[in-house]
């Protein structure tokens, strides 16, 4: 005999894709809690770089997980697989259905498929790493961890530096390559079903178009004036945390240690945030089950609207 399972909602697309406006529409339509799936978003006053929703959008469709611990603190998948749990069971004794929303993937899977307990962050090797890289460089120790976690290297880019980093860490403390923490633990006993709604572009140019658009709008907006608030207010913020190796921010800082001129850290930024892109599109295309919308089409909220009620009937 079948037993049924709760239905919840994955809302997932590259950055730029327009998933924050899509998830407060359909907030507005549907039984919605949107539940953040994103690894920056999570941060005290990382706002414009993070492009976090703004103060008037989360009054009218809070977002769990937003705004949850401080820059110069860290959070793990663990850690969220966690807190998503005890939120979903939340939004179903209220009556409501989870949507969960952002681009970081690697939270998306660990919420599916489950992960085993992963190694705690080691600082000490963390920083030996740095040395290496500023030795050798990022692309060097991609090679490096090409030979000790194949699966992982494959995914990510030479320039990588958060994720190789943290790779490379959890081989040397644990033996283990990151991405056996990583394979699906328990899939079977998953108390939900999922439907996942991906936005994907038909015409690549439009996203980098939209990218541009974006990271001029963060620095018209006071990005740099951001990074430099967050120096002072949290004194113990240093480059190798994982809140300034976000996209965005690790550029900043690197222009402020005068490792580039202005002009040249905005390019870096929108390089950087196209080649996010293409990784989390690489995540989508291996997914399982997941349902695609061309998120430039013109009847992109008609479109999802229509299919999620023929999931709920």
């Amino acid at each position: 005999m079948a037993t049924y399972k709760p239905l919840i909602f994955f809302l997932i697309g590259p950055t730029a894709s327009g998933k924050t406006q899509l998830a407060v529409d359909l907030v507005n339509t549907f039984p919605f809690e949107i539940i953040s799936v994103d690894s920056a978003q999570i941060y005290h006053d990382m706002n414009i770089g993070a492009a976090k929703p703004s103060q008037d959008i989360l009054n009218v469709a809070p977002h769990h997980l937003i705004n949850i611990i401080r820059p110069d603190e860290t959070y793990s998948v663990a850690k969220f697989l966690q807190d998503s749990l005890k939120i979903i069971d939340e939004i179903f004794t209220r009556g409501h259905i989870p949507l969960l929303v952002g681009g970081t993937m690697m939270y998306l899977n660990a919420l599916e498929k489950g992960i085993s307990q992963m190694p705690k962050t080691d600082y000490q090797i963390r920083k030996e790493i740095e040395r290496e890289a500023m030795q050798f460089g990022w692309p060097k120790l991609h090679e490096k961890l090409m030979s000790y976690d194949k699966e992982l290297a494959m995914k990510l880019s030479p320039h990588d530096t958060q994720r190789i980093s943290r790779g490379l860490e959890v081989f040397y403390s644990s033996g283990k390559p990151l991405s056996y923490f990583h394979k699906p633990k328990n899939k079977n006993q998953f108390p939900f079903t999922i439907c996942k709604i991906g936005l994907m572009p038909s015409n690549r140019k439009i996203l980098h178009e939209r990218i541009e658009l974006r990271v001029n709008q963060m620095i018209d907006a006071g990005l740099f004036k951001e990074v430099e608030f967050l120096l002072k207010k949290y004194p113990k913020l240093k480059s190798h945390m994982p809140s300034m190796r976000s996209v965005g921010y690790r550029q900043v800082l690197e222009y402020f240690n005068g490792d580039s001129q202005e002009k040249e850290c905005i390019n870096k930024i929108v390089f950087a945030t196209r080649q996010l892109a293409k990784r989390q599109m690489t995540w989508m295309r291996g997914m399982e089950n997941l349902n695609i919308f061309d998120f430039t089409g013109e009847c992109i909220n008609k479109e999802i609207e229509a299919f999620i009620k023929a999931q709920l009937v």
